[in-house]
């Protein structure tokens, strides 16, 4: 694991060799000096002065030839013969044996200590090192400080001139995503080169795991004409595999002609595995986020869905929500036609140029999603359009360049589909369908329940009308059958009053008696006709019948009436029976001086407001006839 801290050289080693010749002179100069003073064979030890730092910075090798090279130079100066290595004394001979043992063992010592205290300092150094990019995993900092943080210690750590990290592309290129280098170099984030040629982030592609590459020789490749442009020598990479796939690349590059040791993969390796962390980390965040935000947007579509808001607002909204969450520029919903066409009923554009005119109609080309959907009731997606169809020619206008629909069916019939469009080169994301689906069940949903409000309010109006038809007829019945036959015996009975003679005064008592009920009894039959349904109200309109309720009421009326025509049947039905009720109930419970009744009309529906100075307390869950005057006017589509 030392490799990335010292790579030799032959300069290093000249200049090793320079350094021990220059010691050995030295110490034999010192031997010189105290040759005189002390027993000469007893100096030969001082040559260890010499092989300790030769051994602690140049390693054993050198340090056994400064071993072997003091002792010649020993032997040649200070011992007999002088100025010759031949040494007689076989005393002196030994003893210059046990120094050239002593002195080579030293020397290993000395060079394990010092290749120890390196070792140590390298691990300490990349413990550090994975230290701080570990610090930033955890404190999820944003994917890109990961990574510039990673290639610098990488860089640093291995001794390299250059470092890269890249991205593997869908397109079969890689993208670089953090660079540094040791001197200036041009490094440009964000660019995307092709995998042809030498390269280490095609080999790991290639291998799947850790690769070199010791020359880029002539090879005409992308990434290796940029290495020669910045005079790289050699480099050596590992993958960055996230989630089992193989994500990307990190590569450091020389300078020098040796090539970098044979652990600085496994150097390597110790910080691909905290980068797969961090953009784990990244993803699992952005897909939390996406999944509340996707929550989010469907819990407002829902809010919308369960207010009972009209179904246009709603399927607006949820083309809105669709396109923004999903990254689209277009969001619509269509709406099967009978005649083989779609027609828009929502849309949504990201920048608000939409050609996409609700209520516009479209002919259902076979080669458009809207076909696809229709013959098939499951979602679609394209990614090029049919060079003839009117809305294709649409969806190059507006630059779309691949769409997503899904079908929306309700209550089991395929009604329409909801689809969005993005103008981007790549396609939509492979779960686009999935996510889309939750918005057309909503979109459904919105359409069931306008429907069955629509059924129920057509249903109660048809009732409403039925009923009011049968108390037409009822008081049509009356008038001209009961009411002119009671008229008739009325006429007939005055007659017949009139021919009673003068002397018989019972008789005569008895027929006054008579007409006044027959009267009482036609007027209770009037009174009873007008409240079964007033004729007034058929024949004057809405105005005179208020009018003629308010001159009948016990309580005071100040009316205001803001319409001179006639308004539609139903309409002034309802209305009418509205202020009767209202009327009676302020006589019979509100202990008011006065009531005020005002009709305004705005080009739209009709405004009906009654208020009185009384007592108040009216509750329609205690089931007064407020809750049939509620049926009554939201049969007509209004609201009380």
């Amino acid at each position: 694991m030392a490799g990335c801290w010292a790579r030799p050289s032959g300069v290093r080693w000249l200049s090793g060799l320079l350094v021990s010749v220059t010691m050995v002179a030295a110490v034999s100069g010192l031997i010189g000096l105290l040759g005189p003073h002390v027993p000469v064979l007893s100096l030969l030890v001082l040559y260890i002065l010499a092989v300790l730092p030769v051994a602690i910075v140049w390693g054993t090798g050198l340090a056994v030839v400064t071993s072997i090279l003091g002792t010649a130079v020993f032997a040649y100066l200070f011992l007999p013969p002088i100025h010759s290595i031949r040494v007689p004394d076989s005393r002196e001979l030994a003893a210059m044996g046990v120094f050239l043992v002593t002195a080579v063992v030293v020397g290993e010592l000395a060079a394990r200590s010092r290749r120890g205290a390196l070792e140590s300092a390298r691990l300490s150094q990349e413990q550090s090192a994975l230290r701080r990019v570990a610090t930033l995993v955890a404190q999820s900092v944003p994917p890109s400080v990961v990574f510039e943080a990673v290639t610098r210690e990488v860089g640093l750590l291995c001794g390299a001139d250059l470092a890269r990290m890249e991205r593997y592309e869908q397109d079969g290129t890689v993208t670089g995503v953090a660079a540094w280098s040791r001197v200036p170099v041009e490094l440009a984030v964000g660019t995307r080169l092709s995998l042809d040629g030498v390269s280490i982030a095609r080999g790991v592609q290639q291998t799947g795991g850790p690769v070199r590459v010791d020359s880029f020789g002539q090879d005409t490749g992308a990434i290796a004409r940029e290495a020669r442009a910045v005079g790289i020598r050699s480099s050596v990479g590992c993958p960055i595999v996230v989630a089992g796939r193989l994500w990307g690349v990190i590569a450091a590059s020389t300078k020098l002609e040796e090539p970098f040791p044979a652990d600085t993969e496994a150097q390597i390796g110790g910080f691909t595995e905290l980068v797969a962390t961090a953009i784990a980390n990244a993803q699992a965040h952005e897909e939390l986020r996406a999944i509340a935000e996707e929550q989010a947007a469907l819990r407002r579509v829902a809010t919308l869905v369960a207010r009972g808001m009209p179904a246009a607002e709603i399927l607006a909204a949820v083309a809105e929500e669709a396109g923004r969450l999903l990254g689209a520029d277009l969001a619509h919903t269509f709406r099967y036609e009978p005649d083989d066409t779609v027609s828009v009923v929502a849309g949504w554009s990201r920048n608000g140029d939409d050609h996409m005119v609700v209520g516009s109609r479209y002919p259902i080309h076979p080669s458009m999603v809207t076909a696809l959907v229709l013959r098939t009731g499951r979602p679609a997606r394209m990614d090029s359009y049919p060079p003839s169809s009117p809305l294709a020619d649409v969806a190059r206008q507006l630059g779309v360049r691949s769409t997503v629909a899904c079908p929306v069916t309700v209550e089991g019939r395929l009604w329409g589909l909801i689809g969005v469009s993005s103008a981007r080169p790549e396609p939509l994301p492979a779960d686009t369908e999935a996510r889309l689906a939750d918005f057309a069940e909503l979109v459904a949903t919105a359409i069931a329940n306008a429907q069955a409000r629509e059924e129920l309010t057509a249903s109660r109006a048809r009732i409403v009308a039925t009923a009011d038809q049968t108390r037409r007829r009822i008081e049509r019945d009356l008038h001209d059958g009961a009411q002119q036959r009671l008229v008739s015996l009325a006429l007939q009975l005055r007659a017949a009053q009139a021919a009673v003679p003068p002397d018989l005064d019972e008789l005569g008592a008895e027929l006054d008696g008579v007409a006044a009920g027959l009267n009482g009894a036609l007027e209770e039959l009037q009174e009873l006709s007008r409240g079964i349904h007033p004729g007034i109200l058929a024949e004057g309109g809405l105005g005179p019948a208020l009018r003629t309720l308010a001159r009948r009421s016990s309580v005071p009326v100040e009316l205001q009436v803001g319409t001179q025509g006639r308004l539609p049947e139903g309409v002034e039905v309802a209305a009418y029976y509205v202020v009767a009720e209202a009327l009676t109930n302020t006589a019979k419970h509100a202990g008011a001086s006065v009531v005020q009744v005002d009709v305004d009309v705005d080009d739209g529906p009709v405004r009906l407001a009654i208020r009185d100075d009384g007592v108040g307390g009216a509750d329609p869950s205690r089931g007064s006839g407020l809750v049939g005057l509620k049926d009554r006017v939201e049969a007509t589509g209004g609201i009380l």
